[in-house]
């Protein structure tokens, strides 16, 4: 699964990653929690272009009576997300990027869970494969939702947790975003594992369990064992 990530990038850098016009003025986040905003990259329906939003982390159907249920999807299975009703109109027709530069998982020690922490290589910026939905309630309070992607772990992972969020290759945010597109199949292809040679990880600090704690601490390197 995935339950924290990160974003602490220059905006200018944001927008030229990720071709998108304007992005407002972003707090540096080391430790993003379930049901907080979270950045995004939406495709206008009708000019085309990349718009950035801040969207609510854990889905919430447009169906739902409750919108407590997004704190029980803040991720998604490809392997069933094609299939599954909280999920399956939004995987045709509202995909989106949700942007990081990190994400954090925990592997179990001794009785004790270790928190890691994962980014690419270079340390660019990358974009989480994510689906959004529109929810309003009763008295038309409206919320805009959004949940991650999972998949099964490369080998950089695989010894940490058998999961891991769907990393986009820059060259498939096109396909991705276009809601036109509405194959399965087609869809399906882009959520593999990202290669484990572009990838780097290393243990740290048990603070960023608690989200309250949002710190460049968060990510320092630690030594355990």
């Amino acid at each position: 699964m995935c339950g924290r990530f990160t974003l602490n990038q220059p905006v200018e850098a944001l927008a030229k990653v990720f071709d998108v016009q304007q992005i407002p003025d972003l707090a540096a986040e080391y430790n993003i929690a379930p049901t907080q905003k979270v950045p995004t990259v939406l495709q206008n329906p009708e000019s085309k272009k990349r718009e950035f939003q801040q969207l609510h982390w854990g889905l919430i159907p447009s169906w739902a009576k409750d919108p407590g249920i997004g704190a029980k999807t803040i991720n998604a299975r490809a392997e069933t997300v094609a299939e599954k009703p909280a999920f399956r109109s939004a995987f045709k027709h509202r995909r989106c990027l949700v942007l990081a530069d990190g994400f954090y998982e925990w592997q179990r020690q001794q009785g004790k869970k270790q928190p890691f922490y994962f980014r690419l290589q270079d340390g660019q910026p990358f974009a989480f494969a994510g689906l959004w939905e529109r929810w309003h309630s009763p008295d038309n309070e409206e919320i805009i939702s959004c949940t991650i992607l999972t998949t099964a772990a490369n080998e950089l992972l695989q010894t940490i947790h058998e999961r891991m969020p769907v990393i986009l290759d820059p060259q498939d945010y096109d396909l991705w975003l276009d809601s036109q597109v509405q194959t399965p199949q087609t869809l399906q292809q882009l959520l593999r594992p990202y290669p484990a040679s572009a990838m780097t990880a290393y243990p740290v600090s048990t603070l960023v369990n608690n989200s309250r704690h949002n710190s460049p601490e968060c990510i320092m390197p630690i030594s355990v064992g």
